[in-house]
């Protein structure tokens, strides 16, 4: 089934059109959404028109397609803008995980051509605020633009157990953990703290990986003043052979300084990122990788790279629990035995 969402058409009365045939559109993705089929197998796409929807969704239904129909990616944004030290009604703090723009929750799903943002900011007084929370299986997103300060995007499931009490609190926080199966494809991916996060096996193809740092904040009030950020976060499950994996990818910043943004730290101790001929700009840090202060997770991380890249590239001066991959190493990064497709 295909559904149309059309915020201009549903204000005049009018239709959508698909090509040159007419069809009733929905006046919000949530009304589309509310309109498909109950049964969780048929498979249904989504068409948005070109506009600004500002809407904040948990879309629990697998076989979905979500696609923009503008020129570009930016034609078609869907923003929120809830955030982490928000209180909320019991005078709870909203905390991460309940941050959300969209939390699109089932397998073999796919988000094409479209923007999902927070636009929250600025980060020292709002912290987290997730734009895209990815849980499921053969989750396909491709040609998207995902863009937010810290925790852009959550690749799902959360690790078994939080840090602090409260640390999960969210709609999956109780969910049995299922491993997610992820493909990025040329997407732009905005952030600056650990805005790649998660537990999910996900590779990145042709992405452009974009650092942003946040000016708000004098370097004397900053804890690290050479430290704008963190690109990713990874989670990956103990005995996982995978993690995230970018291929081709280009890590970019036009607002970072020079040896500025780390290309990860481990989010838990059996963390893997692995980099195959990536460009890597400036703002690198020539340690490439961060521990976090967890020196007990130098023998379980696998920080790794091949064949890297541009100014941020220097393989020499990277941190000693940072490898760099062989041929015949690197060669065991294919994606369909990564992601399984």
């Amino acid at each position: 089934m295909i559904l149309y969402v059309d915020q201009n058409a549903a204000k005049e009365g009018a239709v959508g059109h698909a090509g040159s045939v007419p069809l009733s559109a929905y006046p919000t993705l949530r009304a589309a959404i509310e309109a498909a089929p109950s049964d969780p197998e048929e498979p249904v796409e989504i068409r948005l028109a070109p506009g600004v929807y500002k809407e904040k969704l948990w879309i629990r239904r697998s076989h979905l397609t979500l696609i923009g129909t503008g020129a570009s990616s930016d034609d078609v944004v869907i923003t929120y803008d809830d955030y982490a030290t928000m209180l909320m009604e019991d005078g709870t703090k909203r905390g991460t995980f309940r941050s959300y723009t969209l939390l699109l929750d089932g397998d073999d799903n796919r988000l094409e051509h479209l923007t999902v943002e927070n636009t929250s900011a600025p980060r020292r007084k709002v912290g987290q605020a997730v734009a895209l929370y990815a849980d499921g299986e053969h989750l396909i997103v491709r040609d998207c633009h995902l863009r937010s300060f810290q925790d852009t995007l959550f690749t799902a499931p959360l690790p078994p157990k939080p840090m602090s009490a409260g640390g999960f609190t969210g709609p999956k926080e109780f969910d049995e953990r299922k491993l997610g199966h992820h493909f990025y494809d040329n997407c732009v991916i905005e952030g600056d703290v650990d805005f790649i996060f998660g537990s999910a096996v996900a590779w990145f193809e042709h992405c452009r990986i974009v650092s942003l740092c946040s000016p708000e904040l004098p370097a004397s009030e900053k804890a690290h003043p050479d430290i704008c950020g963190y690109t990713t976060a990874a989670s990956t499950p103990e005995g996982e052979p995978f993690g995230y994996v970018f291929h081709d990818c280009r890590f970019e910043s036009a607002q970072c300084p020079e040896n500025s943004v780390y290309l990860g730290r481990p989010w838990r101790d059996f963390a893997k990122t692995v980099l195959l001929e990536c460009y890597l700009g400036a703002h690198i840090r020539r340690e490439g990788f961060h521990d976090w202060g967890k020196p007990q997770a130098h023998d379980t991380i696998l920080y790794a790279e091949y064949k890297s890249s541009g100014p941020g590239a220097s393989p020499e001066t990277r941190a000693d629990f940072v490898k760099q991959l062989s041929d015949a190493q690197a060669a065991e990064y294919v994606r369909e035995k990564v992601i399984g497709f």
